[in-house]
């Protein structure tokens, strides 16, 4: 299992893209439907989907707070991204127990990060897409409060935009044959490099999917081994996390091959997934997924800063 600390964490092109209202129809336990307006983006390579407000895409069973947005890229994008990720000179990727990361644009140093933009396919469309999201409906009456509130995940960041970008590659974990692994087989990577960045974290993944699960501390501080809550985190997905949930909980990523037990009583966004049919059989067969962990780094340092950073006398 990885399991890392919540907080320590991983220009929208119009011109061939055509806006439409449509109606979402999300599936709730009691089979009841809830209608939440969305905004269709038509691209090639599949649909975008995105909420009105991120209101609309709520997990309300999480603590304050976490949002899910399925189709959040289309297909033909999630193809582009990887195949760019997959062309990175090998010096990019970093060897980790259970995983391989990249980081955009630099890795930082003292928890800072070197002035410089991300590159052009990490950068659209996926950041103004994230920025076009709003927290709130808002009419033409609202007050100067509320629009403030209203603006975008990143509108009281120091940058107003995610401005670093951490690639984690996870393949399909391998379990004991008739068992599940043992807690000595369990990896746990405690990070407490949180304080560097805004507290908000945008998750888009790809290529499978999998279930991320969040622990809490029992009464005695102690790490409660079984996990609150998990989330199902589908291909082309957008999950944000926010507030108490990114300071106050840790998350893990269990190594296992099979996703099992999966079912609107135990998965906290099974009713904003794109296809929770396909897992009603309780079991999510992984493949290969990987993570675009978009956030802002809150210190920035100009180039020019670098050897001073690094305890190096300037020229």
């Amino acid at each position: 299992m990885l399991l890392h600390s919540l907080n320590s964490l991983e220009h929208l092109e119009t011109s061939h893209s055509v806006y439409t209202r449509h109606v979402y129809t999300s599936r709730l336990p009691n089979n009841t439907a809830s209608v939440t307006p969305t905004t269709d983006m038509a691209s090639e390579g599949g649909s975008v989907r995105l909420p009105e407000t991120l209101d609309d895409a709520l997990v309300a069973r999480l603590p304050p707070a976490a949002f899910y947005i399925p189709d959040f890229i289309s297909v033909e994008e999630e193809a582009n991204i990887l195949r760019k990720i997959a062309e990175a000179p090998k010096p990019r990727w970093k060897q980790l127990t259970h995983r391989r990361l990249q980081t955009w644009p630099s890795d930082l140093v003292q928890n800072k990060l070197i002035d410089a933009p991300l590159p052009p396919w990490l950068e659209s469309p996926i950041v103004p897409r994230i920025l076009s999201l709003t927290r709130a409906h808002l009419d033409s009456d609202a007050d100067a409060d509320a629009a403030a509130s209203s603006g975008n995940i990143f509108s009281e960041s120091p940058h107003q935009r995610p401005n670093h970008v951490l690639i984690n590659e996870y393949p399909p974990g391998y379990t004991r044959v008739g068992s599940l692994p043992s807690p000595s087989s369990m990896l746990i990577v405690m990070q407490q490099d949180g304080p560097a960045y805004h507290p908000v974290v945008c998750t888009v993944s790809l290529g499978a999917s999998l279930c991320l699960n969040l622990y809490r501390s029992k009464e005695d501080g102690a790490l409660d081994p079984e996990p609150a809550w998990r989330i199902l985190q589908e291909p082309r997905s957008l999950l944000i996390t926010t507030d108490s949930l990114y300071t106050d909980y840790l998350h893990g990523i269990a190594d296992i091959e099979e996703d099992v037990d999966l079912s609107v009583e135990t998965v906290a966004n099974w009713d904003l997934l794109r296809s929770p049919d396909i897992f009603t059989g309780g079991r999510n067969v992984r493949g290969t997924r990987t993570s675009l962990t978009y956030r802002d780094v809150m210190k920035v340092t100009k180039l020019g800063s670098k050897f001073s950073l690094l305890g190096m006398p300037r020229r």
